[in-house]
């Protein structure tokens, strides 16, 4: 059978760009390489090239921008924000323009993705020739796995054989492909290759990142779970290519519920070196990077542009860069403050772009909804992943080079000082009416309010817009070469951006659990493990110091006794907020609907604070990505039957 030509990137132009897995001692020694040929796989020195190179087609995928829109925007975790262009507002499904193949930017994922599969095919083919271990091959099996677990995914069916013979290595580029059905992907392609991952993996990386046998436990458990949400079917929406929900080898929905709450429970048990860092706040703190609850991640380094993939000094809005965190950060140096003390001057830039993690490059291209804030995010005294994911504060940098040095007085006229609070998304709404002058400017030139006795300006939960949010904390840069000025914020993050956590696994296992496995730990039990972890804080970043409190047992007495999707998808929010699950989340599961079709945000401009409902048209065709229009137009035959209904 022959196949497209799409896959001729599979063996032409994976540059093997730098890819930073280690601190200082250990790297992966790479190469530049414009081609793979089965004659390079014979080589020991191949299989490391190939293997590097696939560790770096992630930085194609996570960390890109477009792709990472395509994960959020729609749900009921982020909606478009004031500068968004067509490829973010068009995700959102609210009348802003329809999906289709030319527009979805899931093509991110379909040329990266098939380019690592094949070159995946040709480690597994033919490093028997090269005298390599079964360990070194499972990482290959790992990510061919891994990648056509996010295809079938995002595009349902998906084609198994590239032109050379199904799941084999392919050479010669042509212009047909037929795809598999769902049910063959999965059993043909991603079980088996995973079975075998977890079995021949170590259990230690043989370098900083690499892949291991938790890891692979992991994306098996979540793949046994999208499947048996697959095969159960509950909202009835239609697959493609057609075809019955029938596994092929007799299993049923039960089946794989089961076997996902088993393996995630032995990844549990038996961890390696990996486990839950001891606060929320260390998870996604950058000075903690590469933490034990890291399983995988799509590397960066400030070290040395050649092992980044990208400058240092200014990123241009592409991959390999790491610039998914630009997109969720408003244009927060338009806040002003006053040189005068007397009478509102509205002429000093107090909050300056920097490379911090609490501020970083603005770009307003998606935002939080209002029920992120107040819903999700409800309890914001005992839990700290709400201070934990969002910049809610934003403090003057004044005294960073090049410094200002004139009196700065802000809201009320107070004085205010280098690094105190200039503006302050509230957590709650206040007792006290906010006032939200007019003109704009009079709030800090961004339409903010204003609370007697207070020195900074405030904007409440019910008050923030698609121009003024709080920002993404989490995902924020850091760099350690900045010294005492601003640094480069212009430049893609040079952070790690992480895939998959430790922590997932406690979810999984009560997602299967709440659909009917049984074992040792209630869906409840598993919840409570990182609901606990969540009470116990150490900073406050909120308020800028240290905040030693344990409020585990209020977060464990808070649990319902029983516990429904909703409250494990929430708590996957939680978690997991803007790190590019939700989508895949609400699919698998079908509750993008239910749960996203309305939302509220406030308007465009500055100074609107008054919440607005948007309905959402989400179909059912929606629940896939069409298939990128660069894939059509690269085919002969019949394209039509090629593409995903309603496309």
């Amino acid at each position: 059978m022959k196949k497209i030509q799409l896959y001729k990137n599979s063996i032409k132009g994976l540059f093997l760009t730098a890819l930073f897995l280690v601190s200082c001692s250990e790297i992966l020694d790479e190469k530049p390489r414009s081609i793979f040929e089965p004659g390079f796989f014979q080589t020991e020195e191949g299989i490391q090239g190939g293997l590097t190179s696939m560790y770096a087609h992630l930085r194609y995928i996570y960390g890109q921008a477009y792709y990472f829109n395509t994960t959020l925007t729609g749900t009921d975790e982020v909606t478009y924000a004031q500068s968004a262009d067509q490829n973010f507002l068009v995700m959102d499904i609210s009348g802003q323009g329809d999906i289709d193949p030319n527009n979805s930017r899931a093509d991110a994922l379909w040329g990266a993705a098939y380019s690592n599969i094949n070159t995946a095919s040709g480690i597994i083919k033919f490093a028997q020739n090269a005298g390599v271990s079964d360990a070194l091959v499972a990482e290959a099996r790992f990510f061919r796995a891994f990648d056509y677990f996010l295809l079938v995914q995002t595009f349902g069916g998906v084609p198994l054989d590239l032109g050379a013979g199904e799941l084999e290595f392919n050479v010669v580029p042509t212009r047909t492909s037929v795809r598999n059905t769902v049910p063959e992907v999965y059993t043909r392609g991603i079980f088996p290759d995973l079975v075998r991952a977890v079995n021949e993996l170590p259990e230690v990386s043989r370098l900083t990142g690499t892949a291991t046998k938790t890891l692979a436990r992991l994306y098996l458990a979540k793949a046994y779970l999208t499947y048996a949400w697959w095969l159960e079917n509950p909202n009835n929406i239609p697959t493609y290519p057609e075809t019955s929900r029938v596994d092929p080898d007799g299993n049923n929905a039960q089946w794989y519920f089961q076997r996902a709450y088993d393996i995630a429970n032995e990844a549990i048990d038996n961890p390696g070196p990996f486990g839950l860092q001891e606060t929320f706040y260390d998870v996604n703190l950058a000075q903690n990077d590469r933490n034990k609850e890291m399983l995988l991640y799509a590397d960066h380094t400030e070290t040395s542009e050649f092992y980044n993939g990208g400058s240092l000094t200014f990123g241009g809005g592409g991959a390999p860069d790491n610039f998914a965190g630009w997109m969720m950060t408003w244009n927060y140096t338009v806040i002003r403050s006053s040189a005068s003390a007397t009478q509102w001057a509205n002429n000093i830039e107090s909050v300056r772009r920097e490379a911090a993690q609490a501020t970083g490059r603005p770009w307003t291209r998606m935002c939080p909804t209002i029920g992120v804030i107040t819903n999700t995010f409800a309890d914001k005294s005992n839990d700290s992943r709400y201070d934990g994911t969002f910049t809610t504060v934003y403090r003057a940098n004044t005294d960073k080079a090049p410094a200002i040095s004139s009196p700065i007085y802000n809201a009320n006229l107070i004085q205010v000082q280098p690094g105190d609070a200039i503006l302050t998304f509230l957590n709650e709404e206040p007792d006290q009416a906010i006032v939200y002058p007019t003109p704009a400017s009079l709030g800090g030139n961004i339409g903010a309010g204003i609370l007697p006795g207070r020195s900074d300006f405030v904007v409440s939960p019910k008050g923030i817009s698609r121009i003024v949010y709080p920002g993404l904390w989490k995902l924020g840069p850091y760099r350690t070469d900045s010294g005492d000025g601003l640094g480069q914020p212009n430049a893609g993050s040079t952070r790690p951006f992480n895939i998959a956590k430790f922590s997932e696994l406690y979810l999984i296992a009560a997602e299967a659990a709440v659909k009917g496995a049984v074992g040792g730990k209630s869906a409840r039990d598993l919840v409570n493990v990182l609901r606990a972890r969540a009470g116990v804080w150490r900073w406050d970043n909120n308020g800028n110091q240290e905040k030693i409190i344990d409020n585990s047992a209020e977060m464990i007495a808070a649990t319902p006794m029983v516990i429904d999707i909703n409250y494990i998808l929430a708590e996957r929010s939680r978690e997991f907020y803007a790190e590019g699950y939700r989508w895949y989340d609400l699919i698998r599961t079908q509750k993008w609907e239910e749960l996203a079709k309305t939302y509220q945000i406030g308007g465009r401009n500055y100074g609107d604070h008054t919440p607005q409902t948007i309905t959402r048209n989400i179909k059912a065709h929606h629940y896939l990505r069409p298939i990128p229009q660069s894939q059509i137009d690269a085919m002969e035959g019949d394209r039509t039957i090629y593409q995903n209904p309603g496309y």
